[in-house]
């Protein structure tokens, strides 16, 4: 009987030992998200692209005008969005030894348009994925109802045409390209 009773208390305590015990904690977790948008050239990953130099050296280049590559942008948002495009100024700066110096508009001489549009969305009029339309200074809107992501890709290409009225010399304007959530 001693051996009986030794049995079951060693089966007892085996019970014991292989028993679950387990205790819980929970927490809430929250995202608060915030409206984000970016809008970059590919070719530099930030938001000032790489100068685009257009040379106009021959005859040819003044008669018929220049036109640039492609310039690669990149918008990532979180919500549906619009592009639009200004010229800095109504003038470009001039830098050479004409004096006096020269007066460029941009408006008659620079000109866009869209050579690729991966955004989702729709390439607004005057601009044109078949034909430039000029830049000035007052903000249009190139791009409309981009879908919102996180690579939403479009290119534009340059055309400088200034004729044969200005003299040699370095033409300088910024073109501001602005992504706006709708």
């Amino acid at each position: 009987m001693k051996k009986l009773i030794v049995l079951t208390a060693l089966i007892a305590a085996t019970c014991q030992a292989n028993a679950q015990v387990s205790s819980s904690a929970s927490q809430t977790t929250r995202l608060n998200l915030s409206d984000a948008i970016e809008i970059t050239f590919t070719g530099t990953g930030n938001a000032t692209g790489s100068d685009v130099n257009m040379n106009f050296s021959t005859v040819n280049d003044y008669a018929n005008g220049v036109t640039s590559g492609d310039q690669e942008m990149v918008v990532r948002s979180n919500k549906n969005f619009s592009v639009s495009v200004k010229a800095n100024s109504s003038q470009f700066t001039y830098t050479g030894s004409a004096s006096p110096a020269p007066h460029m508009s941009v408006a008659s001489v620079l000109n866009i348009k869209v050579s690729a549009n991966g955004t989702g969305g729709s390439v607004r009029n005057p601009f044109s994925t078949t034909s430039f339309t000029n830049v000035n200074p007052g903000d249009r809107t190139i791009i409309s109802n981009g879908t919102r992501g996180g690579n939403q890709t479009f290119s534009i290409k340059y055309m400088a045409d200034p004729g044969f009225d200005f003299p040699a010399g370095t033409y300088t304007t910024d073109v501001v390209f602005t992504a706006t959530q709708m």
